[in-house]
């Protein structure tokens, strides 16, 4: 009818791959301010945000405090602080993962603080996280959050969990090559997505 070839440009397909990408963007932060608002008006809505924000406060945790035990009871503390503080919560451009890892920044600053006191040495206590830390912590969070599931799963097992290649072959019926080969796949999937959100 229009008497030539239709081309796509790879531009075209650039510009249709940014814009998928700001709709998803949209999209989650949307949903996770929808589900702020719901716990805001009834504290029992609480549970999805801890659900769907737990591994990421607890993989921060974990990484800063090295003690499992520990961080467990410290992550509890961030969502204790953060179910206390719901109706205090206001919007301001950065996701409510943020929220939960400046509550879990100062409480873990608060946890070798008085560690240090405790035992005498109070150079014991790490730097606290600086913002730009915290957002780039919340932003890899919601990269895996949109990994193939068996990827997700390897990278939450493995660096949030801690588990070896072996305990989670065993846990996914799989042979540790192939563990191994999702979980190289998924940290390359994370590299290109974190050099394409700059």
């Amino acid at each position: 009818m229009y008497g030539g070839a239709v081309t796509f440009s790879p531009v075209g397909r650039m510009h249709f791959n940014e814009i998928s990408e700001n709709q998803i963007a949209m999209s989650e932060e949307h949903d996770d301010r929808l589900q702020v608002e719901a716990a805001q008006r009834d504290p029992s809505r609480f549970a999805d945000l801890y659900e769907q924000n737990f591994y990421r406060v607890y993989a921060y945790v974990v990484r800063r405090v090295a003690d499992r035990h520990q961080a467990k009871d410290l992550t509890a503390d961030v969502f204790r602080e953060a179910l206390a503080g719901i109706q205090k919560f206001e919007w301001r451009g950065v996701p409510f993962a943020a929220w939960l890892l400046g509550i879990a920044s100062r409480l873990v600053a608060g946890y070798w603080k008085s560690s240090g006191r405790e035992a005498g040495n109070p150079t014991l206590a790490p730097d606290a996280a600086v913002p730009s830390d915290i957002e780039r912590s919340a932003m890899l969070f919601q990269l895996v959050e949109r990994l193939p599931a068996a990827q997700q799963r390897v990278i939450e097992a493995r660096f949030v969990e801690r588990k070896s290649i072996r305990e989670i072959a065993v846990e996914l019926d799989r042979s540790e090559g192939a563990v191994k080969q999702l979980q190289l796949r998924a940290i390359d999937n994370l590299r290109v997505a974190m050099e394409a959100d700059g």
